[in-house]
């Protein structure tokens, strides 16, 4: 609220009716002052954390986390994981890249949703041998988070586990999980939320994934259904990545292909979706809402994570904007051509792309193209429709020509 000006126009009788109307001006203005003093501070901007869920790390880690130095406050790093058919697996994150990373660390234990009934004294175990390694490595370790997408009716078991591992948990460890929108039907609800420091409401691939990945409208009823529930602040995880469905089956591939046959449902969420619930969250931000954790931390070669790039725009409120242009390269008559993504978020190959007024002699398309031969020059035609992602270059074809204007070259949507 910014202070008004007082303004005084009653006409004037005597010297004593000048120093009640100065009186009267100074206690408005004071009053006015006051009410700026005790308006409320504006709220805190959401912060910004990221998952990195790759059990194998890679050497493009190191390029990663230094590129994204300023972007993410704290990393969710997956640590182990347990699923009822493969028993446990264990994550090889890099240590020392952590260390020298410097940022705040929360160690991640994924437990299958099917899991029957959690074994406390493994889990506890298990949890204990890996704090103690990650610790003694000097990593700047700040909180256990569990990941455990049980049914509703198992609350009251995880309740328990939750007991025990914060019992167990060194008090200056934060415990944290993951919730799922299904369980605010759930009265074991806030029980559950009291083991805890704070949890993460995932928006995000917990519908059947032939229903679509994210709905953001979806997303922002549940963040406010639960931020009334929650008396512990939460997080938000918001999608930064794409899936594939695979037949008639369900079964999802993600950053890892599956050695399963069938066709494959491309599905992404989309940055302009989640750039405007970002908005939403910022103009009517959910009670206990502090932050916002993206899932994941894209490296170079994950083909279905968003580019860094559109993911930091997202995040600062950039604008989105992509095109694709025509790359030619020349060997004396043969022309090589690649599409190439410019911007900062994905966009979808061209349907058609004329070489109008060329003299060719020969061409030929490949991967996602076929080659047509138009009244004016060779067209290629897309097969199907596919993406091309911020940044990223793909071979459209080659044309062998006697004349060619690369003016001529038309993109059609």
């Amino acid at each position: 609220m910014r202070a008004r000006r007082i303004v005084c126009t009653a006409p004037l009788r005597d010297d004593t009716d000048r120093m009640h109307r100065s009186l009267c001006c100074l206690c408005l203005s004071l009053l006015a002052l006051l009410c700026v003093a005790c308006s409320p501070p504006p709220p805190a901007p959401l912060e910004q954390q990221v998952y990195i869920w790759q059990r194998q790390w890679q050497p493009t880690h190191r390029q990663v986390l230094a590129q994204t130095k300023s972007d993410f406050t704290t990393l969710r790093v997956l640590a182990l994981q347990f699923h009822p058919k493969a028993g446990w697996a264990k994550a090889y994150p890099d240590l020392r890249q952590l260390i020298a990373d410097g940022r705040p660390v929360v160690m991640v234990i994924r437990l299958d949703g099917q899991l029957p009934q959690p074994d406390q004294t493994q889990i506890l175990s298990r949890t204990a041998s890996l704090l103690a390694e990650w610790q003694a490595s000097g990593v700047n370790l700040q909180g256990v988070e569990i990941d455990h997408d049980c049914a509703s009716v198992r609350l009251p078991a995880y309740t328990d586990l939750l007991a025990a591992l914060r019992s167990a948990l060194p008090a200056n460890l934060a415990l944290s999980i993951t919730a799922l929108p299904t369980w605010l039907n759930s009265p074991h609800l806030e029980a559950l939320l009291r083991q805890v420091d704070s949890s993460v409401l995932q928006v995000h691939a917990v519908n059947d994934p032939r229903d679509g990945l994210f709905d953001p409208q979806q997303a922002q009823r549940w963040a406010d259904a639960y931020g009334k529930r929650s008396a512990k602040p939460f997080l938000l995880a918001l999608p930064a990545y794409g899936v594939a469905v695979i037949g008639t089956s369900g079964q999802v591939e993600s950053e890892a292909p599956l050695d399963v046959r069938g066709s494959r449902r491309e599905l992404h969420a989309d940055p302009q979706q989640v750039a405007n619930l970002l908005s939403t969250l910022e103009e009517r931000r959910p009670e206990k809402l502090r932050g916002i954790i993206w899932f994941r931390l894209p490296l170079p070669g994950d083909r279905r994570a968003w580019p860094l790039a559109t993911l930091q725009a997202v995040m600062h409120g950039q604008p989105l904007s992509a095109s694709i242009t025509v790359d030619v390269k020349q060997a004396g008559p043969l022309r090589e051509l690649t599409l190439m993504s410019n911007g900062n978020r994905d966009v979808g190959l061209p349907a058609r792309v004329s070489l109008a007024g060329s003299h060719c002699e020969a061409a030929d398309a490949v991967a996602d193209y076929r080659l047509e031969q138009g009244e004016n020059g060779p067209v290629f035609v897309r097969k199907q429709p596919a993406r091309l992602a911020a940044g990223q270059r793909q071979a459209l074809g080659w044309a062998r020509c006697s004349l060619f204007d690369q003016g001529a070259i038309h993109v059609s949507p």
